[in-house]
């Protein structure tokens, strides 16, 4: 028995899990809002009142940066240590790990109905794969191709400089730089980075704001809204918005499958891929993706899938816990 926990920006999801790290089978599962507490220990010893089962291991992937089991993350107040988790918990050993490189091992441990392909690329498809994943942040992360097997490395990719590709981009970018000291591509490919777009198209006159839709935005998640109008189309700001972010994705996707040389294969994780889907299948994002010029030909032969399961990283730590604790 291990305990794992994927905690984001927004939510913190905890699970016991029995089995091995190939064959995960869940006792326990939880998710708490991760604002309203005032760190992981808080959050565990509350899902360990509710699931005392004892534990053999435990591992945590957070969003943010991990150095020597520590990390400090940007959307969230919070210092996490794992050896203060340990302590807490009672539980050791206990890994602690950048969520991107929790869904890298996931996907180690999906299913096919778990994806959706955007691009099938070469039938003999082999070779590093890299993973993005656009959600309350921008997460990237590599998997290296290790004799038939795969070894996740964790990046902070995200927090790179955007790069603008158009003079449209490029008017994104000092809009954005009058708000920002820095503008990364978190900036734009995020929840947030979605507002930040259609405020650009918007304050820049691409297209009008309804009064009923400013009222909505200020109501609810300002992602979900975009995304919903964009959609349906029932606003061409929207529409503009949206397919500006797919195409700046598609993009960035496909720096990251250079720089990791990805023959093997790109994945999409996140929440936002699974809910912008129709879009994601118009020719926008693999446009970009493929627009590389001299070298456009290595990113037609790459297969494009989107992660559907919203539990690829709770998984992905459940596997890290279970081979810290030798159970393979």
């Amino acid at each position: 028995m291990i305990l794992a926990g994927d905690i984001g920006g927004t939510n913190t999801r905890l699970a016991l899990f029995a089995g091995t790290a190939d064959r995960l089978e869940v006792v326990a599962m939880e998710v708490y809002p991760s604002p309203a507490h005032k760190g992981l220990e808080e959050i565990a010893l509350k899902f360990r009142a509710q699931h005392a089962e004892p534990a053999d291991a435990a591992a945590f992937g957070i969003a943010g940066p991990v150095r020597n089991g520590r990390c400090e993350t940007p959307n969230l107040p919070w210092i996490v240590d794992e050896s203060a988790v340990s302590a807490a918990l009672g539980i050791r050993p206990v890994k602690l790990i950048n969520d991107l490189e929790a869904n890298a091992h996931g996907i180690h441990v999906l299913e096919e109905k778990d994806f959706s392909t955007l691009a099938e690329g070469s039938g003999e498809a082999q070779g590093n794969r890299v993973l993005i994943s656009a959600g309350t942040g921008l997460g990237e992360a590599g998997l290296l191709a290790d004799s038939g097997d795969y070894r996740p490395y964790a990046s902070e990719g995200g927090h790179a400089d955007f790069a603008p590709r158009n003079e449209t981009e490029i008017e994104l970018l000092r809009y954005l730089l009058k708000q920002f000291d820095h503008v990364s591509f978190e900036r734009v490919l995020s929840g947030p980075g979605l507002f930040n777009i259609y405020k650009f198209l918007r304050d820049t006159g691409r297209a009008s704001e309804s009064g009923s839709l400013a009222e909505e935005l200020a109501k609810r998640d300002p992602s979900a809204v975009i995304s919903t109008h964009a959609l349906d189309g029932s606003s061409e700001l929207c529409v503009q918005a949206l397919n500006q972010f797919v195409s700046i994705y598609g993009a960035e996707a496909g720096n990251l499958a250079l720089k990791g040389m990805a023959t093997g294969g790109v994945f999409l994780g996140g929440g936002i891929a699974p809910k912008i889907l129709p879009k994601l299948r118009e020719p926008v994002f693999l446009e970009a993706f493929r627009a590389k010029g001299r070298v456009s030909k290595i990113l037609q032969a790459i297969p494009v899938r989107v992660i559907l399961n919203d539990k690829t990283a709770l998984l992905g730590a459940g596997r890290v816990a279970m081979m810290a604790a030798g159970l393979r």
